[in-house]
């Protein structure tokens, strides 16, 4: 069966099966006017996601076996087979078993998405260290979707109604850090953001913040050099073509609130950019990888092995990944229009 008109071809994969990512895509798909705007595919195994519906009770919840992407209900949820083996779950408990089907799932995911036989990717969450093998050995989804798209600069870009967050470093370890910052590496990370906001969330003029790294941006230097020999040059490099402001102290600037002045902000780690985002919006955040040539999106927690199967798992930030993916996809291609070139 074809696509309803209406209909975006959302590509999900199923993460680490031990997780709560299959309890999360049931319980969004079960509300049937998901449907309306959203053709469902899910990389897996139907046998695995009935195996997570029973233990739900989520009976209702209709699923469409199928070995392609090209044929799909547009009624139901449907699961592309990537898989035949018999292998049951351990919820709750990581495996490398669990790790290679996560990879399985995302391969055929992004195959397929190089293909156009869907939209957009949405991943649920992995478990870093089960997957590691030789075709996957990357820090996460960000670094091997990057790879895969033979491109050089990425970004990890939280979003959610309130705040959107990109990271300069990504998954470095915070000794790593300061080595990893550089003016050169900051500027490419600003233009990145700039892009997105533009292309990606239909900001036109956006505006970034820019965090320090040291306490209270250095203090002038007392507690840190990097805001003035690496931060603070970037800034001045790129302020003549995008309105950028900092650095910033972190813990000030979100204690204020400050971020709501600006449509997008750069933090130097991981923690730093994510810790405040997820006290904010657990619930409705959303990883999105910017600078990529397709869109992804994925939900803003972890595996969740400790409540695995126990339904309690919140979908919120899932179904906010899925409509960001929509949103995302449909800007650029107004983006697009409006930004080609009429004569011929």
């Amino acid at each position: 069966m074809s696509k309803v008109e209406n209909q975006v071809r959302v590509g999900i994969t199923i993460g680490d099966p031990n997780g709560i990512g299959i309890e999360t895509i049931l319980k969004v798909f079960a509300d049937q006017r998901m449907n309306e705007i959203v053709l469902p595919i899910i990389y897996g195994n139907t046998d695995i996601l009935r195996f997570h519906r029973k233990v739900l009770d989520m009976g209702d919840v209709r699923l469409n076996s199928t070995s392609s992407a090209e044929e799909v209900n547009p009624k139901k949820i449907n699961v592309v087979n990537v898989w035949d083996d018999k292998w049951e779950p351990t919820l709750g408990s990581p495996d490398k078993e669990a790790g290679a089907y996560a990879f399985k799932s995302l391969k055929a995911a992004v195959d397929d998405l190089a293909s156009n036989k869907i939209d957009v990717l949405v991943t649920c969450p992995i478990n870093k260290d089960t997957i590691q093998s030789d075709e996957f050995n990357f820090p996460g989804h960000t670094e091997y979707l990057a790879s895969m798209a033979n491109v050089e600069e990425s970004l990890m870009f939280l979003v959610s109604d309130r705040m959107r967050i990109g990271v300069a470093t990504g998954h470095v370890p915070l000794k790593d850090v300061s080595a990893n910052l550089t003016k050169e590496s900051i500027i490419k990370k600003l233009r990145l953001m700039h892009e997105s906001l533009q292309r990606d969330f239909g900001v036109n003029r956006p505006k970034i913040a820019v965090l320090g790294l040291n306490p209270h941006a250095g203090d002038n230097g007392l507690l840190g050099t990097e805001e003035l020999d690496i931060i603070l040059p970037a800034i001045r490099e790129v302020e003549n073509e995008m309105f950028v402001k900092g650095p910033y102290g972190a813990d000030g600037f979100f204690g204020t609130a400050a971020f709501q002045q600006f449509d997008g902000v750069l933090a130097m780690y991981h923690d730093q950019g994510l810790a405040p985002f997820k006290a904010l919006a657990f619930d409705s955040g959303v990883n999105y990888t910017a600078g990529l040539p397709i869109v992804r999106t994925s939900p803003d927690h972890g595996t969740g092995y400790e409540i695995a199967g126990k339904g309690q798992a919140n979908e919120g930030s899932l179904r906010a990944a899925i409509f960001t993916a929509i949103d995302v996809y449909k800007y650029r291609k107004v983006y697009r229009e409006m930004t080609a070139n009429p004569l011929r």
